[in-house]
């Protein structure tokens, strides 16, 4: 099935049937990736008097808690809610879903016991593009991104002044492959969050920051249109699905 949007004066088409997931599924299981010092998620039966909810254990269905953290334990989609002291939720500034996309790939540079994603390798990577939505890949990127154990690992991290720049250039939403944009143990700066939100001086309400996904080395560094999917959880972050979708075509 083909779809066509209208991107800038062009109208491009994609084809639906073709989706390319990158997101990281949550399971109950050590294959789960986790990060910020939390336990793995549960999902377990409900367990009533005699009843449990499973039907390998004479229930008619099965039926589910899920105890899991957004932001710790898989792909997920965040506003600026996440750094304000008002409750700001990503249902209600999320409104719009489908967006035009650059992959990129950067090797994060090590400086001292750090590794940087700089302002630098950003605007090389991107060149003349300015995307609505951008999509960070670091390397080295294998499969254990989908279930690494991130705690106490100091993670790469996304320079502030790398943030600055792509919100600069019109990027409304942001996706990379680490558990935040920011260095693991920075006292509370958060420095890129700020930076890419603009907070406090001038808040971007509808920009997005989404963390924790996975781009197989198969899916190659280009133009794409983005589903942003998120779960409709009235919260500062949410379980997300991003989907991306290859332009064939062009009228």
């Amino acid at each position: 099935m083909l779809a066509t949007f209208k991107v800038d004066k062009t109208r491009q088409t994609v084809d639906v049937s073709k989706p390319i997931d990158i997101s990281i599924p949550l399971e109950a299981s050590e294959h789960n990736p986790l990060a910020w010092y939390l336990d793995l998620p549960k999902i377990e039966p409900v367990k009533m008097d005699d009843w449990t909810g499973k039907v390998s254990e004479g229930a008619s269905v099965n039926f589910n808690n899920i105890y899991f953290n957004p932001h710790a334990h898989g792909t997920h989609t965040e506003c600026v809610g996440h750094i304000t002291s008002k409750f700001i939720s990503i249902n209600e500034q999320l409104k719009e879903f489908f967006f035009t996309a650059e992959l990129i790939t950067v090797l994060p540079e090590t400086i001292g016991e750090d590794q940087l994603i700089s302002k630098l390798k950003i605007e090389s990577a991107l060149g003349d593009n300015r995307p609505e939505a951008l999509i960070i890949r670091t390397l080295p990127n294998d499969t254990t991104k989908k279930s690494r154990k991130y705690s106490n690992t100091n993670w790469p991290y996304l320079h502030h002044e790398a943030a600055t720049f792509i919100r600069e250039i019109g990027v409304k939403h942001l996706l990379i492959d680490l558990p935040s944009v920011d260095k693991e143990k920075d006292d509370g700066k958060l420095l890129a969050h700020r930076a890419f939100w603009n907070y406090p001086k001038a808040p971007r309400m509808d920009a997005t920051i989404t963390e924790f996904i996975y781009v197989p080395n198969s899916v190659k560094d280009d133009s794409y249109m983005l589903n942003l999917q998120i779960a409709s959880f009235n919260n500062d972050a949410t379980p997300s699905k991003p989907i991306l979708y290859k332009f064939i075509s062009s009228l």
